[in-house]
């Protein structure tokens, strides 16, 4: 079964019982310095295996950028 979710202002379907940990490495994210917000929430990186998503959530995903 699929659920969509809103993924940086994007509508993306993604498979039931996807976890953010899943969801990262499918967009080759996974091991990168980012932030996951799910539904106006951080979702801290020690969850990230066991958050799941659910249909209708809105996740934004942002990098981090060095500079000097």
């Amino acid at each position: 079964m699929a659920l969509y979710c809103t993924i940086n202002g994007e509508r993306r379907e993604v498979a039931a019982q996807t976890t953010v940990a899943t969801l990262l490495a499918d967009m080759a994210l996974r091991g990168r310095k980012i932030a996951v917000e799910k539904n106006g929430a951080i979702v801290p990186r020690s969850r990230h295996d066991a958050e799941t998503l659910a249909d209708g959530d809105v996740l934004e995903i942002v990098g981090a950028v060095g500079g000097g």
